[in-house]
């Protein structure tokens, strides 16, 4: 299975309490004030909308990416 690329994170809690620290060294984070039992079709699909506007660096910065697209 893959390393996760988004965490999303219920409960307005923004800590990650230790879970799966190596495999979501990469990963984007979207936390939601919403408890899980309340999280619905639209809080995902805001959470989606949120991950898609996000600059994947990988660990480098926004200069870099641009220096290897071009």
């Amino acid at each position: 299975m893959p390393d996760p690329d988004l965490v999303i994170r219920t409960s307005g809690e923004q800590r990650i309490s230790n879970y799966l620290l190596w495999q979501i060294s990469y990963a984007e984070f979207v936390f939601l004030p919403v408890l899980w039992p309340d999280f619905s079709r639209e809080d995902l699909e805001f959470a989606l909308a949120k991950f898609a506007n996000r600059e994947r660096r990988m660990g480098k910065t926004s200069e870099q990416l641009t220096k290897t697209n071009a």
